[in-house]
């Protein structure tokens, strides 16, 4: 039984913005890059231990070329999010999928963050934080004009939304 006003989980609408998935295969190639490097340095410069160190260069640049085509796609397909007048929906996660939700009434503050590489994109993370234990609700990946007028919109409904007592 459900009144008026109760948010129940349910899978959110919105999808993130397609640039997401370059600047994720950025991450993970910065990732894999530093790592890469620092073996193949170290295999030049160390005689005795080069066949080792540049086989393990040449492992992890496969094992991170490969994540980078697959991961970001697949995280593009998986995650949404929504924000209606009563609740911010999330879904993240590939293969352990988080669901969250914060209500309104929940809400303590809205922030939004454009790093330097989410500032290549165009990009932004908004984040909804709550009184939960849980922590933060991030929104990451949504084109950065966008984020702007989802906090902006978050804060004009959460000022108008009565606090939660409980």
């Amino acid at each position: 039984m459900t009144g008026e006003g109760t948010v129940r989980l349910r899978p959110p609408n919105n999808k993130l913005n397609e640039r997401a998935v370059g600047w994720w295969r950025s991450q993970c190639l910065l990732t894999t890059a530093v790592p890469v490097a620092v073996l193949a340095v170290l295999g030049a410069l160390i005689e005795p231990a080069r066949v080792w160190l540049l086989a393990a260069a040449g492992a992890l640049a496969v094992l991170g070329l490969a994540g980078t085509a697959f991961f970001p796609a697949w995280w593009y397909r998986v995650h949404r999010w929504e924000v209606t007048d009563e609740a911010v929906y999330v879904r993240t996660g590939a293969l352990w999928q988080e669901w969250r939700i914060a209500p309104m009434s929940r809400i303590q503050t809205v922030d939004t963050v454009r790093g330097p590489l989410e500032q290549a994109f165009r990009l932004a993370t908004v984040t909804v934080t709550t009184a939960s234990s849980r922590g933060a609700i991030r929104i990451a990946g949504l084109d950065h004009e966008l984020a702007a007028e989802l906090a902006a919109q978050l804060t004009r409904i959460t000022q108008t939304t009565p606090g939660d007592a409980t």
